[in-house]
């Protein structure tokens, strides 16, 4: 059967272009190798348009994991980013740095980052689309400049592309590890050390699609290092350093160490509550956030100070022993 051809020109534009494998990267995995040519910084937006059948190889369709050889001509149609249809809303934003690239932001613990089921207004997005009225689309109609993301009630640093090539340049940042990120967490009970790695490989769990855990059929690897910042009774303060940047992360991984982040109920249940320290969110703030600009190309660090419930917290822990236990 004929291979199709290439489907015709969208009714936005696309930008053409084309590779030629080289020895180098003999073997590798198609969208893997799209990713390092930076055709585009989502490979699931490259997964699909391969599936789509506007990426091809040698004229014929493949999948996103077939190994490329050397020679393979590779061609692309890539749609440029689509016109935003979300409608702007003036949220007060608590923006630490911007200029004509990105926007770098202290999130308030609430705030969602991006539409989705239950959350088609009040968003990161809605807000920054008031703000910044040059805001690229590259991250998708419903996810414009965003190169990473925080929970909803995770508090702290973050920072959103306003440029195609801002995008990209962030984008691969994050993908090589290369940014420095610190938080700030209130964990439940007393670490046994003083510092340490978490290296447990976590993925979608298996039974509650809606968790993260290591009991998955796709693990991947995810590395936390932490320093203990201050010891209460009941609690640990604990300087976190996150080597791979996985979906809830640092929550996850000190869960599975029975000292899970206080007031985090997903994933410590009743463990992660202090009767005695009023919370209605997990204790978990991003600190620092450190990078190379993508235009001036020199390293840059950002930081957000502790936000009130989590001083109240703190507070409250020094100046409380632990509770007897009832009888």
């Amino acid at each position: 059967m004929k291979t199709p051809p290439l489907m015709p020109k969208a009714a936005h534009p696309t930008v053409s272009r084309e590779f030629i494998v080289t020895p180098k990267f003999a073997f590798e995995r198609l969208d893997h190798y799209l990713i390092r040519q930076q055709a585009h910084p989502s490979r699931t937006f490259l997964q699909r348009l391969i599936k789509e059948g506007n990426i091809r190889v040698n004229d014929q369709i493949v999948k996103p994991h077939y190994k490329i050889r050397p020679g393979d001509r590779l061609i692309c149609r890539i749609p440029t980013p689509t016109p935003l249809d979300l409608v702007p809303e003036p949220i007060p934003l608590d923006v630490l740095y911007e200029d004509t690239a990105l926007i770098v932001l202290n999130k308030p613990a609430g705030l969602v980052m991006h539409p989705a089921p239950g959350h088609h207004t009040g968003t990161l997005v809605h807000a920054l689309l008031a703000h910044c009225k040059d805001l690229s689309g590259i991250g998708g109609r419903e996810r414009p400049g965003l190169v990473h993301r925080l929970d909803k009630d995770t508090s702290g640093v973050i920072v959103v592309a306003k440029t195609d090539s801002a995008h990209r340049s962030l984008s691969l940042q994050f993908k090589t590890h290369s940014i420095r990120r610190q938080y700030q967490a209130l964990v439940v009970g007393r670490l046994p050390k003083n510092s340490g790695t978490i290296d447990l490989a976590i993925g979608r769990d298996r039974w509650e699609r809606k968790k993260i855990s290591h009991r998955t059929a796709r693990p991947r690897e995810a590395v936390t290092a932490y320093r203990v910042a201050e010891r209460f009774d009941a609690a640990t303060r604990v300087e976190v350093h996150p080597q791979t940047g996985r979906t809830h992360q640092i929550r996850v991984h000190f869960a599975s160490l029975k000292h899970p982040v206080l007031g985090d109920r997903t994933y410590g249940g009743r463990a992660a509550m202090l009767d005695f320290v009023p919370t209605d969110r997990q204790m978990l703030h991003a600190e620092r956030l450190g990078f190379v600009h993508p235009e001036r190309r020199e390293h840059v660090e950002f930081y957000a100070p502790l936000p009130a419930d989590m001083e109240r917290a703190i507070e409250i822990l020094r100046q409380s022993p632990v509770p007897a236990k009832r009888s």
